[in-house]
């Protein structure tokens, strides 16, 4: 079969999967700062992550993705742990998402709605219900949704920002930003101030879901890590300009990490006399996190589906509708979700509900990180003659070298994560460690209840079926 993917065509895949708009005022928080910490994510987390996937990828091609990847290296039991996970931190996420398309929905009415706990749940608790159906219609309709609202709704906004951001600069306007070789290095009198690199390292996540597509580049052992290189450097390069026009007309005790997208363009648009411009442009940007979600909402219950057949969960799961969708697994999904939405009523903030959230997503998609760099060292000594279309330079050196620098940065960052950051008042700081913590607690127990709950329902069931038949 003719190999169909130029190094373009990977790189674009990566660049629309990943680029998201929800991460910028976060990174903004720190100012020039910023180049530092995604140049050290990208280096650290990044590459490795892109390296590792695609090996993986390219010797065990099938559905299932990490699931199957971590199945093959540590059994079941792991496995349908890592993609529970990777299905319940999307799951934690989809709040914050949410947040943020309620916030571009309330710009356009009244600003002061990003404050209003009552506001925000409404909208995102109906949105997100409303996308859940529209999934039900099955993959095409939600496939091209996604890209369409990633090239409208992500990509043009986020090039838009950095040349009004360029102009600003040119044009001499005043500024926010330390352009100095001193601010360009983190704070670390406090250590408080590395927090928010949880949720730098999670706008990186993702790119195993192209890795898929490793073998389908004419050359993989050649292209797909020139790919990879080139995907990071667009990635990061955009993340850190489009951070950075935000934070140049936006302080930083004025930046709500909610909004502070639309209140960057806000201010751009009054100075360029082109505010009616703003409702459009929210528009854009609602349509872009809506496909966002669209894309994930259905692609991590696929995951569940596979385990639940493989015997991991129990088989009313396994059930789709006409169009393959879980629909039990998406409804599921959806009341969870309805659930989490209640932390927005026991934090002082609308911000700092948003963050605990983007924290509890960030640690435990780190968690099933750990487990695919651990996964990718096994397998190469399990299965050492699987044929790997693409596999990491340098040998079994190469191997651990681009797994242990992927490992450190993960369980550094899980370990900074359960401080509260400086940039964010979270109030009582003994709920908020316990949220937390719980949060990730539950989300790391709970597969494993649930699977040894299955095992034991369907152990009954076989010695049922045996004893019926022994008395026929």
């Amino acid at each position: 079969m003719k190999k169909q993917l130029s190094v373009f065509s990977l790189v674009m895949i990566n660049v629309i999967a990943i680029d998201s708009l929800r991460t910028l005022p976060m990174g903004a928080e720190y100012g020039f700062s910023l180049v530092f910490y995604y140049l050290l994510a990208a280096l650290t987390f990044f590459l490795p992550t892109a390296l590792v996937a695609a090996e993986l990828a390219t010797g065990w091609p099938e559905t299932g993705g990490i699931y199957v990847w971590v199945r093959e290296a540590f059994g079941k039991k792991i496995g349908f742990m890592t993609i529970w996970l990777q299905w319940f931190y999307n799951v934690c996420w989809y709040p914050t998402i949410m947040s943020f398309i309620a916030a571009t929905i309330a710009y356009c009415i009244d600003p002061n709605l990003v404050n209003d706990k009552i506001y925000m749940l409404t909208v995102i608790i109906s949105l997100f219900w409303l996308s859940t159906f529209l999934n039900f219609l099955g993959m095409e309709v939600s496939s091209l949704m996604s890209t369409i609202a990633a090239i409208a709704g992500t990509l043009a906004p986020m090039l838009l920002i950095i040349i009004l951001g360029t102009i600003w600069m040119l044009l001499g306007h005043p500024i926010h930003v330390d352009f100095s070789w001193h601010s360009f290095f983190p704070n670390l009198n406090n250590i408080n101030n590395l927090v928010l690199l949880t949720g730098i390292l999670y706008g990186l996540v993702g790119i195993e879901m192209s890795a898929s597509h490793a073998s389908d580049v004419q050359n993989p052992q050649r292209d797909y890590p020139k790919a990879a290189v080139w995907s990071g450097i667009l990635i990061v390069l955009s993340l850190v300009l489009a951070s950075l026009a935000i934070a140049l007309v936006i302080p930083q005790n004025q930046l709500n990490i909610i909004a502070g997208l639309l209140q960057a363009f806000d201010v751009f648009f009054q100075a360029f006399h082109i505010g009616w411009f703003t409702p459009i442009l929210a528009v854009l940007i609602i349509c872009g996190a809506l496909g966002g979600v669209n894309a994930w909402i259905l692609g991590p219950g696929k995951g569940l589906l596979i385990a639940s057949r493989d015997g991991c969960l129990p088989a009313f799961l396994s059930k789709t509708n006409r169009h393959g969708v879980p629909t039990s697994i998406l409804l599921i999904q959806a009341i969870i979700f309805t659930g989490l939405c209640s932390i927005f009523l026991l934090f002082p903030t609308v911000s700092s509900s948003f963050w605990v959230l983007s924290d509890v997503t960030s640690i435990l998609s780190l968690i099933v990180y750990i487990a695919m760099f651990t996964s990718a060292l096994r397998l190469r000594y399990k299965f050492p003659h699987v044929k790997r279309a693409f596999i990491i330079p340098g040998g079994k050196i190469g191997l651990w070298s681009v797994c242990l620098v992927g490992l450190v940065s993960c369980i550094f960052t899980i370990g900074i994560g359960f401080l509260p950051p400086s940039q964010i008042p979270v109030g009582n700081l003994t709920i908020y460690e316990l949220i937390l913590g719980a949060g990730v607690v539950i989300g790391c127990l709970l597969p494993f209840g649930l699977y040894k709950l299955t095992s034991h329902i369907e152990k009954n069931q076989r010695a049922s079926m045996i004893l019926e038949g022994s008395t026929e």
